[in-house]
């Protein structure tokens, strides 16, 4: 260890409140390599997905609204991203195109840029535009004078640069997405009006934000509007950065020779999640929020609630059974029928011939830990992680959230099960984070860490090797009891790039195409 560290080094890792052991097991990594997950075969309808008619439907919907003021419900949403993706398509086009010289159609035609040719179309129909037309005209003071292909480049350099609206550096949760009675609606303002429904009569409800220290400010000028919420923020702790190393494997430097950290991914939030103090938490991301599919999505949000207290309920109730020792060789079947039915739990082709005892010590292993109700919506061709059953190293078949850098893509097989998934994962999840004796799980001992993996960056000019920290709802929740699904697709309305908000879900009307520039 001293080879690898100076005694400055130490005193960094220290001044950071990084954990020299998880330093050290990322850098054994970083030389054998992660073990990819191996997919035993997708999920589908009935197989590890829950489908349910409009009564069942009906029923977990009463179920949650019936029992939800028995426990302390939170929302959790990582909102600290910034909308850099979102504007890429615009901030190539103002890298790429010169106004003084070049045509949008010359430009669309080169870069087969379809986005570009959209966001003009659609210009008035953002609800950002008002405010942007009287920046554009503020900053650009000859505007007027200007031909459409000059019009259209200040109008984007306004948009995403610092001395415009800087759409590009600011958070995802704080941008213009929708307009409703003339008034302008942020993610954050749809996701309060998504905790409606699961509040308690003359009570607050909660809901945190996972969000970046220097945009803060930005956040409560939109939450201190609301009076009736208990809303709380946290940010991505600096203590779960990893570390980088060079092509040999060498822990990176900077040029001043200290250690080189990175945020070590969405999986750092696990740190975030586990500081919440309810009983049960609804994760959603930040950008899946819609005007008028509101309906439905509550509903949805009903019946996994309601999936998931039900499940709750059935658990606790059996570990209480176990633990004033009322299960015997009889009654452990009726529980060994919900774990495998009702919770998708694929227990060992040998458990039956298990001794009692030792049936009783695995059964109340595999109840007492989280648990996740998780709604999965029919793929449409989104990219992304989807739901599958996997086999561990001791042969275990259990469902896991799976993306595409997780998995051998030298292995055609491996691929074609990857490819063949019927569901794609919306981060729609329902969680419950408290034992059957009202105790927080440490959800820190759920995580696996074989589910990290490596990616290639570049710092300085220089190629590095960063480690990222097991997804959020992948490997940081690979331990959790896992209940899949199906979720209509009116529940899933991301905004990936500015153009989506184009999209009928965020529009209230059609928008004109015409007079855009004017």
């Amino acid at each position: 260890m001293e080879k690898i560290f100076s005694e400055i080094d130490l005193q960094q890792i220290v001044k950071r409140g990084n954990s020299l052991e998880k330093i050290m097991q990322q850098l054994h990594y970083f030389k054998i390599g992660i073990p990819t997950i191996n997919l035993l075969k997708i999920a589908t309808v009935n197989d590890g997905i829950f489908q349910y008619s409009e009564k069942e439907i009906s029923e977990f919907c009463t179920y949650f609204d019936q029992y939800k003021d028995q426990y302390t419900i939170e929302k959790f949403v990582p909102a600290s991203g910034a909308a850099t993706r979102m504007f890429k398509s615009l901030s190539e086009f103002l890298t790429k195109f010169n106004p003084e010289k070049d045509t949008i159609n010359s430009y669309v035609n080169l870069n087969t840029d379809k986005d570009i040719s959209l966001f003009i179309v659609g210009l008035r129909s953002f609800p950002f535009y008002n405010e942007l037309k009287d920046k554009t005209k503020e900053i650009f003071t000859d505007y007027s004078t200007y031909n459409t292909d000059q019009k259209v480049y200040a109008i984007v350099k306004t948009l995403l640069t610092e001395k415009g609206l800087n759409f590009y550096n600011k958070p995802k949760g704080i941008l213009p997405f929708h307009i409703e009675n003339n008034e302008v609606l942020t993610p954050i303002d749809e996701h309060i009006f998504e905790t409606d429904f699961y509040k308690k009569p003359n009570q607050k409800a909660r809901i945190h934000f996972t969000i970046s220290k220097e945009f803060q400010t930005d956040f409560l000028n939109i939450t201190n509007k609301y009076k009736n919420l208990e809303i709380s923020f946290s940010y991505q702790n600096e203590a779960s950065d990893t570390i980088a190393v060079n092509a040999d494997n060498t822990p990176f430097r900077t040029p001043e020779n200290e250690l080189f950290f990175r945020p070590g991914g969405h999986g750092a939030l696990i740190e975030n999640l586990n500081q919440l103090q309810s009983d049960i938490v609804f994760i959603k991301n930040i950008d899946n929020v819609s005007q008028n599919n509101r309906e439905v999505i509550l509903a949805y949000k009903k019946l996994l609630g309601g999936i998931l207290l039900y499940t709750k309920q059935e658990v606790d109730a059996a570990l209480k059974k176990f633990q004033k020792k009322e299960i015997n060789e009889n009654n452990i079947k009726e529980i060994i029928n919900f774990v495998e039915r009702k919770m998708s739990i694929s227990l060992p082709l040998e458990f039956n011939m298990f001794q009692f005892d030792y049936q009783k010590e695995y059964i109340i292993k595999i109840l007492n830990r989280p648990i996740r109700v998780c709604g999965m919506v029919k793929n449409e061709g989104e990219p992304g992680g989807g739901p599958f059953w996997v086999q561990d190293e001791k042969g275990r078949h259990n469902l896991q959230i799976v993306e595409l850098s997780q998995i051998d893509l030298n292995n055609e097989n491996q691929q074609a099960i990857f490819k063949n998934s019927t569901h794609f994962n919306p981060v729609d999840i329902v969680c419950s984070i408290k034992d059957f004796e009202g105790n927080k799980f440490e959800l820190n001992h759920f995580i696996d860490p074989k589910t990290a993996f490596i990616t290639e960056k570049t710092e300085n000019g220089k190629k590095i090797k960063a480690f990222e920290l097991p997804g959020l709802w992948n490997g940081a929740m690979a331990e959790w009891s896992t209940i899949f699904v199906e979720v209509p697709i009116e529940t899933f309305n991301p905004v990936k790039k500015v153009t989506d908000l184009l999209k009928p879900a965020h529009q209230q009307s059609d928008f004109d195409i015409n007079s855009v520039l004017s």
